[in-house]
């Protein structure tokens, strides 16, 4: 295990007791009676709230219930709330099948829609192709193409090989010829190096790879004076706080590059090393942008939650608004076979300024932007 800071490991431990107390099923919090319950249209959201995951699954979550109880305050679909169902699981297996398990049960449920974190939605989108695969799969935290055949599953976020694109192309701009590539664990290794290896050759840069064997604090302690400056990470934000941590005991000056999985407003928070800015790649537009959807996000979750804007809850809103604005304008009756046949269209959307294109095949590049904690703490973008 690595070691985690104190006011970290306080808020998991805080995120956690909050789930645990809501237990696995939650609504959103309008109320109906049983009889009305049970012929309400829903959806189906599952959230890894494992310690891991809860970074991102928390903010995540977050978003998608301002953008399901907006929705349902202005009317729902064709004049019917949409219930939003919220099953939390740990990221097992057994977890995995309870939840796909509960969804057998609910015929009224018309999409899975927004399931977080990457991991569990990856594993999700094979249980549900093949167990449920009348129900569509919609926007989850996912970031790979589903494998060829799982036609059920609706990415909208940008993956991590264009994450890996995006990112390794701007330093090719800046005139970088070398970069580093730190893995939090051998699993990140096994998951991502083949498309970083990829991305830094078409862009002829060099590229070192660690991985840590005695821990990531451990590992950034070991960087030699020539290693380089840019450094590429591959894990969650409390493995990037504890590399930092290492790093901060070093004198030479190094930039981080993170994926969308870091929170950057929890690093904001408990500090990072005044050595090391650190950039995250973002599959969603900057919180403090002026595009509509970002707008009206911001708005939202001001109006419902006392909770401040971050990436992951902005996804988590999109994902919501995205399933809600096919189900508008779906054909027929509202049911789950006409929700998914809508989505097996797979057209693009915009939403106010973000462009979707649903499409395995898209030859119109995903949406990836960068912020980043300055050395001095400034959120910047």
């Amino acid at each position: 295990m690595f070691n985690t800071s104190p006011r970290l490991a306080s808020r998991r431990i805080f995120l956690g007791s909050l789930a645990c107390s809501a237990g696995l099923l939650s609504t959103s919090s309008w109320a109906q009676s049983p009889r009305a319950n049970a012929a309400s249209p829903s959806v189906l959201q599952i959230v890894d709230m494992s310690d891991s995951q809860i970074d991102v699954s928390k903010d995540f979550l977050v978003g998608a219930r301002a953008a399901w109880q907006d929705l349902n305050s202005r009317g729902g679909v064709r004049g019917k709330a949409i219930k939003h169902v919220v099953l939390e699981v740990d990221g097992s297996a057994p977890s995995l099948r309870s939840a796909v398990d509960a969804l057998k049960a609910m015929p009224e449920c018309l999409a899975v829609v927004g399931s977080t974190g990457h991991r569990a939605a990856t594993q999700l989108a094979t249980l549900l192709q093949r167990e449920v695969a009348e129900v569509a799969h919609v926007a989850p935290w996912l970031h790979s193409q589903p494998p060829e055949g799982q036609d059920t599953t609706f990415g909208i976020f940008a993956t991590r090989q264009e994450q890996i694109s995006h990112a390794v192309k701007s330093l090719s701009i800046m005139g970088v010829t070398e970069v580093g590539a730190v893995f939090a664990s051998a699993a990140e290794r096994t998951s991502y190096q083949a498309d970083l290896e990829q991305a830094a050759a078409s862009l002829k840069l060099k590229l070192r790879t660690y991985v840590p064997s005695n821990g990531l604090q451990a590992l950034a302690n070991e960087l030699r004076p020539d290693s380089p400056r840019i450094l590429i990470f591959l894990g969650g934000t409390p493995e990037l706080l504890q590399f930092s941590q290492g790093i901060e005991k070093q004198a030479a000056q190094r930039y981080i590059v993170a994926m969308s999985d870091v929170n950057l407003q929890v690093l904001q928070q408990l500090g990072v090393s005044r050595f090391t800015p650190v950039i995250a790649t973002q599959a969603v537009p900057p919180v403090n942008g002026n595009q509509p959807i970002v707008r009206n996000y911001r708005e939202t979750l001001n109006r419902l939650y006392d909770e401040p804007p971050t990436p992951q809850s902005l996804a988590g809103y999109l994902s919501a608004r995205y399933a809600q604005e096919v189900l508008g304008n779906l054909d027929g009756a509202l049911n789950r076979a006409n929700t998914l046949q809508a989505f097996a269209r797979r057209l693009p959307v915009d939403l106010g300024g973000f462009r979707i294109n649903p499409d395995p095949r898209r030859i119109t590049p995903a949406f990836v932007t960068q912020s980043m904690v300055a050395a001095d703490g400034r959120l910047v973008g």
